[in-house]
């Protein structure tokens, strides 16, 4: 059955409803029923009745039954149409009518809908099997296959255009004035939005459900059809379509903040409207760019609420709604105003949330949405978004009205709507009404790049480094655990000398020659004959292996023995050297050899004292850093001198050792913006939120960039992802990082001061972040000493360790000398010594010490400092003038 010939987007395109089938089971239908038929119907149109077709002895029925409608762009069947309203299938039984009947009687018993938004995805055929059916007859179902003749949308416009769906859950805490007693209401809503052929299409959702207090609405629940001629409840639910909720925080309207909790979980339990209703619209590539224009141009698009009483219509007569305008009255008019501009951030494709309904006024609603044209409910306007009322062009008007009486009844109409609204002008604000709804894009308007893409950028800015050769490691390895050994075997013949004559002191003078051989030949003769002297061979054999062949990579036989000989005589004397190294750290303090983490922790020392010169040769004295924290530290440091270009250097090397570190990716980028590379510091910031999307710093660093760059949308988009990655962190109880943790802002404040050069060298247009580091300097320099104490007391009172103890250490123990507390400012002091010894942590014991008239410890404790910083000047202010009884330690 098809329509009179129209216009096609695709001529002769055709949508076909093939080969219905209905099956029962045996227990689903009544033992007298005997014949049915299907009845077809599409947006309010009956497309055909099947054949009266027997119910066979097994329960069903095989129709073979086909009809189908054309579509066009400006017809009632449109692409619009298709996208939003669904075939209704309507299983009838058919009795074979009485002598007295003139007609069959007819019995429906079930309903069942086919969604045909799948037509207009790629898919040509349809095929749904066991389609359920609601109503009288349960467990049944309907087979149905729907096809087109051709694609209902060319390639280009499926891959240029979008599907649009608007989901109206419900409106809480409604105004007192809504009574579900008395005459019956229409609650409807309606949002504007461009569609196909760059033209506005009313979204309208209609007989809403005004439902009294009570249990809150249930979770997951199934969206529904916008259909008005369902008889079957269940057939109203669109298959495979749920509103599932969610938390508070984590929308993106209003009321999503912790204060607002307990008053949405109240407003869900009393008086409400519900509609749960979905509309959806297909937008072509124009209507695509229209939508991100419009959002562009104001973010805050309106949606009308009213209620309008539902008019019944007599037989033979002429109902109020054909009267004309003038007995169609709108009360409550209200408008919400959803924030659409998250949809013009990357990757977004849905909103949803709670937004405040207030008293539709034309001024206010003007002002909102930021143009100048005057607002009216029943003009016709070019469209734009809240100006032409798209719930005032809902009210029907007679066509053959003229253009002189139509504006006249237009303005009538205005006055009285405007005076209904002065009675009832704040009674949505007094009830703080609001609406929850959903609007969710098939593709996201601005599509966000993909993780590749964005690594693939960084490489090519940051090569990676090449792999390091494979025996390097190991062949260092060897040689550490040749050193090991040696020191071990060494300690134990040294051990085995005391056993045998004691030990011999400094004061009792030096031995002779002759005593020193006879003592070495014992020691010989007891190692030979208790066994260990071959023990220490064994125990050193392996160390030995190693080194063969991890540092010479010897692995297989010498092939002359000149060649063997040769190689013999390269080893003997690198082992001899290296067991000199080794022996020449026996019996000194470990802190004596410095190691990458010793040379970090006195660059940070230097940089606290300001001695900059010093800082920077520890910081070069590393060579090699195994990880990028140290490159890190490096170009934070350089960033404190200034040294804009070379901070870059470290960053990225850094970087290239590993390009998935955050930290790293973050840094670049901002030394990217302090030398105004703004492409690249996009790509370091994109990469970083999007390697590791719970990191709040990364969003928060990445809304200071989009704000510097006056892109607000985006900018607004990072700093709410940020804010809801931080509250959902709260929420799970989780440890967040201090600002002093993550930027290594101790008392060095060396990456705090990084934050500062970025907002300096960007013009101060960053205020956010150094706003925030200037004011917690500004607290601990203004605080009380008592305060600092208690704080840093409650520091290191915590189970779990702070992120620089060693600081920790530092301050409390300067806090205790400054207070005269000595013994304690000694046991923080030593305290801090055990775990990282310093120069400045043996300094302040040897204060301390001496502050208590302990000279011998005293001098030890300086002595540690000087052998560790030859070089400071104060540990040489304190030895020379108080110790003088005393050896002094060596000058520089």
């Amino acid at each position: 059955v098809h329509s009179k010939k129209k216009t096609h987007l695709f001529p002769g395109s055709t949508v076909s409803m093939g080969y219905f089938g209905i099956c029962f089971s045996c227990k689903s239908i009544r033992s007298d029923t005997s014949s049915t038929l299907v009845r077809v119907e599409y947006n309010g149109v009956i497309l055909g009745d099947s054949s009266t077709i027997q119910v066979l002895p097994n329960g069903t029925a095989n129709y073979n039954f086909t009809t189908g409608f054309e579509y066009s762009p400006d017809g009632p069947n449109s692409l619009v149409d298709i996208a939003q309203k669904p075939v209704l299938l309507t299983v009838i039984e058919a009795s074979q009518k009485q002598k007295k009947q003139k007609e069959e009687k007819v019995l429906p018993l079930g309903q069942a809908v086919v969604d045909l938004l799948p037509l207009l995805q790629e898919q040509k055929v349809i095929i749904v099997g066991l389609l359920a059916l609601f109503l009288l007859v349960p467990q049944c179902g309907l087979e149905v296959t729907v096809h087109t003749e051709k694609p209902l949308l060319s390639v280009s416009q499926l891959s240029n255009g979008n599907f649009l769906s608007v989901t109206l859950e419900a409106a809480y805490s409604v105004p007192d004035t809504f009574l579900p007693t008395g005459p019956l209401q229409n609650y409807m809503a309606c949002l504007q939005v461009p569609a196909v052929g760059e033209k506005e299409v009313p979204l309208l959702f209609q007989n809403g459900i005004l439902k009294p207090a009570g249990e809150k609405e249930p979770l997951p629940r199934p969206k529904k059809w916008s259909l008005t001629n369902i008889m079957a409840p269940g057939a109203l639910n669109i298959p495979n379509s749920f509103i599932f909720g969610g938390s508070y925080e984590d929308e993106d309207g209003e009321l999503n903040k912790t204060q607002d909790k307990e008053f949405r979980i109240q407003a869900e339990s009393t008086k409400r409207i519900v509609w749960d209703t979905e509309r959806r619209c297909y937008l072509d590539p124009a209507a695509v760019l229209i939508l991100q224009k419009r959002i562009a141009e104001c973010q805050y698009w309106p949606v009308e609420v009213c209620r309008m009483p539902v008019v019944s219509s007599s037989k033979g007569k002429t109902s109020k709604a054909d009267k004309g305008d003038e007995d169609r009255q709108i009360f409550s008019h209200g408008v919400a105003y959803v924030n659409m501009l998250p949809l013009l951030c990357p990757g977004v494709q849905r909103i949803r949330g709670a937004f405040r309904v207030f008293t539709y006024q034309d001024s206010e609603v003007l002002e909102k949405v930021r143009t100048g044209r005057t607002v009216s409910l029943t003009k016709d306007r070019p469209c734009t978004p809240g100006i032409s009322s798209p719930l005032s062009r809902a009210v029907p008007n007679k066509a053959q009205r003229e253009e002189k009486e139509k504006s006249t009844k237009e303005r009538e109409f205005n006055r009285r709507v405007r005076s209904i609204e002065a009675l009832c002008n704040m009674q949505y604000a007094e009830a703080g009404t609001f609406l929850v709804m959903e609007i969710k894009l098939d593709k996201a308007l601005v599509p966000k790049r993909l993780r590749e893409e964005l690594t693939k950028r960084v490489k090519e800015m940051i090569p990676p480094r090449p792999p390091l050769p494979p025996r390097t490691e190991g062949a260092k390895k060897a040689v550490e655990d040749y050193h090991s050994q040696v020191t071990s075997i060494a300690v134990a013949i040294l051990s085995e000398y005391h056993d045998l004559f004691g030990k011999q002191l400094p004061d009792q003078g030096a031995i002779d020659h002759q005593t020193l051989e006879e003592q070495k030949r014992l020691l010989n003769f007891e190692l030979n004959s208790s066994g260990k002297y071959f023990a220490f061979k064994e125990q050193l054999k392996y160390a030995v292996v190693k080194i063969v062949r991890e540092k010479y990579l010897k692995t297989t036989a010498f092939e002359t023995q000149e060649e063997f000989q040769a190689f013999l005589s390269e080893l003997y004397v690198y082992l001899v050297d290296q067991m000199h190294v080794a022996l020449n750290q026996v019996g000194k303090n470990p802190g004596t050899c410095l190691v990458s983490w010793q040379l970090w922790l006195f660059a940070h020392e230097a940089e606290g004292n300001k001695d900059y010169k010093l800082a920077a040769l520890y910081h070069q004295q590393v060579k090699e850093p195994p990880s990028p924290p140290y490159w890190l530290d490096y170009g934070a440091f350089c960033l404190l001198l200034e040294d804009n270009t070379k901070a870059q250097e470290c960053f990225r090397e850094a970087l290239s050792l590993d390009p998935h570190h955050v930290r790293s990716l973050l840094l670049c980028g901002i030394v990217a913006v302090v030398l105004q590379h703004y492409e690249e510091a996009e790509i370091f910031f994109e990469d970083a939120c999007c390697l590791e999307p719970s990191n709040v710093v990364a969003w928060t660093l990445s809304g200071l960039f989009y704000e510097l760059q006056n892109n607000n949308i985006q900018a607004e988009m990072a700093f709410r992802e940020a804010k809801k990655q931080l509250q959902a962190q709260l929420r799970q109880g989780e440890d967040l990082p201090a600002p002093n943790g993550w930027w290594g802002f101790h008392s060095r404040g060396g990456s705090g001061r990084l934050s500062q050069q970025a907002a300096r060298g960007a013009g101060g247009a960053c205020p956010g972040l150094p706003r925030h580091l200037r004011k917690r300097l500004r607290h601990r320099r203004q605080g009380t000493l008592q305060g600092r104490r208690s704080a840093t007391e409650r520091t290191i009172s915590f189970v779990a360790d702070a992120a620089d103890m060693h600081f920790v250490y530092l301050r409390l123990g300067s806090i205790y000398l400054e207070e005269k507390e000595y013994g304690k400012a000694k046991q923080t002091y030593l305290q801090a010594c055990k775990s990282s010894p310093s120069c400045l942590t043996w300094l302040g014991v040897g204060i301390a010490c001496y502050r208590l008239e302990e000279m011998g410890e005293a001098e030890d404790a300086l002595s540690e400092a000087n052998a560790l910083n030859n070089r400071n000047a104060e540990v040489w202010a304190v030895s020379v003038p108080h110790l003088p009884a005393r050896e002094c330690p060596d000058s520089p």
